[in-house]
């Protein structure tokens, strides 16, 4: 009759379980991972299967028996860096969101805002646009390959252990906040000047000649400036949101 210990089969389970519950948190909040849309045993059995591939790469990971006192706070630590790595993703598409909002705001478009429930929210239609085109681009450029990846990237630089209070002042996600304000500025910026120009010219327009209805021209114009300039300035938004990509990852890479 074939027997096995208990530490044969932590031996057995302990590489497996902990990187399953790393991805299933990333996947519980990650952009499109996330979606309601994708049923729950999808995402349990994706998450199983990342953690059953990476296992090559996992070697020399400590061994935590389920049944020891400190399996819980290596749940926690699991748990809170896979919420951790989907957070960092959600920062990069509100980014590009607020620049949406910024956009929207400059084109006089503020007004046209209806609820979000992905974000339990009112949200203009200049920044669900944006964040859709941020989820296009994070689809076509690989982004969630990318995610994966840092997922696996995450067990060298973070190994398994219960010291998840040690790791988060190693993360410094709280950095991401100006890398968002700034990366935000920064894509609408060149709309936001095409704008301000359009809304100089009226304003010349108007004190040359009065007697124009300079209410009833203005708001045409400075929409029909506002959708040009986003058709010619979207395109090049896959370098900053490359970039911004590159500096959410790199919080979970080995060091």
């Amino acid at each position: 009759m074939i027997t096995f210990s208990e530490a044969q089969l932590t031996a057995w389970l302990s590489p497996l379980i902990w990187p399953f519950l790393r991805t299933l948190a990333l996947f519980t909040s990650a952009p499109i991972f996330s979606s309601k849309a994708v049923p729950a045993r999808a995402k349990i059995a994706l998450a199983f299967f990342v953690a059953l591939a990476a296992q090559p790469s996992l070697e020399g990971q400590p061994i935590i028996s389920i049944n020891d006192a400190t399996a819980f706070g290596a749940v926690l630590q699991q748990v809170g860096i896979g919420l951790a790595i989907g957070f960092t993703i959600r920062v990069v598409l509100a980014a590009v969101e607020l620049a949406g909002e910024v956009v929207g705001f400059q084109m006089g478009l503020s007004f046209a805002s209806f609820f979000d429930p992905t974000i339990g929210g009112q949200s203009s239609a200049v920044a669900r646009f944006f964040g859709q085109m941020a989820l296009f681009m994070f689809v076509v450029m690989g982004g969630h390959l990318m995610v994966l990846m840092t997922v696996i990237q995450s067990f060298i630089a973070f190994p398994v252990d219960q010291n998840f209070l040690q790791a988060l002042p190693q993360m410094k996600i709280y950095s991401l906040g100006t890398d968002l304000f700034a990366a935000g500025l920064w894509m609408s910026l060149p709309m936001v000047g095409m704008l301000m120009f359009a809304n100089l010219a009226l304003g010349i327009v108007s004190r040359v000649a009065p007697q124009m209805n300079i209410y009833a021209i203005g708001f045409p114009i400075t929409l029909t400036v506002g959708l040009v300039g986003m058709a010619v300035t979207l395109p090049m938004l896959d370098q900053p949101f490359l970039a911004l990509m590159g500096r959410a990852m790199e919080i979970f890479a080995p060091r």
